[in-house]
Protein backbone atom coordinates (compact mmCIF):
# COMPACT_ATOMS: atom_id res chain seq x y z
CA UNK A 1 0.00 0.00 0.00
CA UNK A 2 1.34 3.28 -0.69
CA UNK A 3 1.53 5.78 2.28
CA UNK A 4 1.37 8.39 1.25
CA UNK A 5 0.24 10.86 -1.49
CA UNK A 6 2.17 13.48 -2.99
CA UNK A 7 1.91 16.25 -5.38
CA UNK A 8 4.95 19.30 -6.65
CA UNK A 9 3.95 22.71 -7.68
CA UNK A 10 5.56 25.57 -8.64
CA UNK A 11 5.32 27.86 -5.69
CA UNK A 12 8.53 29.22 -3.51
CA UNK A 13 8.52 26.79 -0.07
CA UNK A 14 7.27 29.86 2.48
CA UNK A 15 4.13 30.06 0.05
CA UNK A 16 3.51 26.88 -0.33
CA UNK A 17 3.75 26.44 3.60
CA UNK A 18 0.84 29.40 3.82
CA UNK A 19 -1.23 27.85 1.22
CA UNK A 20 -0.85 24.53 2.46
CA UNK A 21 -2.26 25.77 5.84
CA UNK A 22 -4.87 27.58 4.40
CA UNK A 23 -6.27 24.39 2.54
CA UNK A 24 -5.99 22.28 5.40
CA UNK A 25 -8.36 24.89 6.98
CA UNK A 26 -10.75 24.82 4.51
CA UNK A 27 -11.31 21.33 4.62
CA UNK A 28 -11.09 21.61 8.24
CA UNK A 29 -8.26 20.70 9.40
CA UNK A 30 -6.49 22.73 11.88
CA UNK A 31 -2.75 22.37 12.45
CA UNK A 32 -1.76 20.83 15.84
CA UNK A 33 2.08 20.28 15.40
CA UNK A 34 4.70 21.61 14.05
CA UNK A 35 8.14 20.49 13.12
CA UNK A 36 10.95 22.70 11.29
CA UNK A 37 13.34 19.68 9.79
CA UNK A 38 15.43 21.91 8.63
CA UNK A 39 16.25 23.98 11.76
CA UNK A 40 16.35 20.96 13.91
CA UNK A 41 18.52 18.88 11.61
CA UNK A 42 20.93 22.08 11.86
CA UNK A 43 20.58 22.48 15.55
CA UNK A 44 20.95 19.13 16.39
CA UNK A 45 23.59 17.32 13.79
CA UNK A 46 24.70 19.94 12.25
CA UNK A 47 23.47 19.25 9.07
CA UNK A 48 22.32 21.07 6.11
CA UNK A 49 18.77 20.01 4.19
CA UNK A 50 16.62 21.88 2.33
CA UNK A 51 13.75 23.76 3.97
CA UNK A 52 11.32 21.08 5.02
CA UNK A 53 8.50 21.01 7.42
CA UNK A 54 5.83 17.92 9.36
CA UNK A 55 2.68 19.76 10.02
CA UNK A 56 0.43 17.68 12.06
CA UNK A 57 -3.16 18.18 10.75
CA UNK A 58 -5.96 17.25 12.60
CA UNK A 59 -10.26 17.69 11.61
CA UNK A 60 -11.51 17.54 15.65
CA UNK A 61 -14.75 16.01 14.38
CA UNK A 62 -12.82 13.59 12.36
CA UNK A 63 -10.53 12.57 15.27
CA UNK A 64 -13.23 12.51 17.79
CA UNK A 65 -15.02 9.79 16.10
CA UNK A 66 -12.30 7.83 15.13
CA UNK A 67 -11.05 8.02 19.22
CA UNK A 68 -14.47 6.72 19.80
CA UNK A 69 -14.35 3.81 17.34
CA UNK A 70 -10.94 2.87 19.38
CA UNK A 71 -9.47 5.27 21.88
CA UNK A 72 -6.04 3.82 21.54
CA UNK A 73 -6.38 5.00 17.67
CA UNK A 74 -4.42 8.54 19.31
CA UNK A 75 -1.10 6.77 18.13
CA UNK A 76 -1.65 7.01 14.60
CA UNK A 77 -2.84 10.99 14.92
CA UNK A 78 -2.73 13.53 13.66
CA UNK A 79 -2.33 12.98 9.91
CA UNK A 80 1.06 14.23 8.61
CA UNK A 81 1.91 17.13 5.86
CA UNK A 82 5.20 17.79 5.06
CA UNK A 83 6.27 20.87 2.68
CA UNK A 84 9.78 21.08 1.22
CA UNK A 85 11.28 22.63 -0.84
CA UNK A 86 12.20 21.24 -4.26
CA UNK A 87 15.06 21.87 -6.85
CA UNK A 88 14.34 24.71 -9.24
CA UNK A 89 12.18 27.12 -6.45
CA UNK A 90 9.15 24.41 -6.38
CA UNK A 91 8.08 22.73 -3.66
CA UNK A 92 6.72 19.38 -2.85
CA UNK A 93 3.51 18.24 -0.92
CA UNK A 94 3.27 15.23 0.55
CA UNK A 95 0.28 13.74 3.10
CA UNK A 96 0.04 10.53 4.90
CA UNK A 97 -2.73 8.55 3.19
CA UNK A 98 -5.57 8.11 6.09
CA UNK A 99 -6.57 5.15 4.63
CA UNK A 100 -3.15 3.13 6.80
CA UNK A 101 -5.12 3.57 10.05
CA UNK A 102 -7.96 1.49 8.27
CA UNK A 103 -5.74 -1.22 6.97
CA UNK A 104 -3.54 -1.04 9.94
CA UNK A 105 -6.34 -1.62 12.47
CA UNK A 106 -8.79 -3.88 10.54
CA UNK A 107 -11.50 -2.02 12.35
CA UNK A 108 -14.54 -1.84 10.10
CA UNK A 109 -15.87 1.40 11.52
CA UNK A 110 -12.91 3.31 11.01
CA UNK A 111 -13.45 2.92 7.18
CA UNK A 112 -15.60 5.68 6.64
CA UNK A 113 -13.60 7.87 8.33
CA UNK A 114 -10.90 6.90 6.17
CA UNK A 115 -12.50 7.61 3.50
CA UNK A 116 -13.75 11.42 4.51
CA UNK A 117 -10.37 12.19 5.58
CA UNK A 118 -8.91 10.66 2.23
CA UNK A 119 -11.22 12.83 0.67
CA UNK A 120 -11.30 16.23 2.31
CA UNK A 121 -6.75 15.68 1.99
CA UNK A 122 -7.51 14.71 -1.79
CA UNK A 123 -9.18 18.10 -1.99
CA UNK A 124 -6.08 19.79 -0.15
CA UNK A 125 -3.84 18.64 -2.89
CA UNK A 126 -5.99 19.51 -5.55
CA UNK A 127 -6.49 22.61 -4.61
CA UNK A 128 -2.88 23.45 -4.14
CA UNK A 129 -2.62 22.04 -7.74
CA UNK A 130 -5.32 24.39 -9.10
CA UNK A 131 -3.83 27.72 -7.27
Amino acid sequence: MNYQSSIRVDLPYTEAVTRTRAALAEQGFGVLTEIDVQATLKEKRGLEVEPYIILGACNPDLAHRSLDVDRSLGVLLPCNVVVRAGEGGGSTIQILDPQLMAAVTELPALQPLADEASRRLRTVLDTLTEG
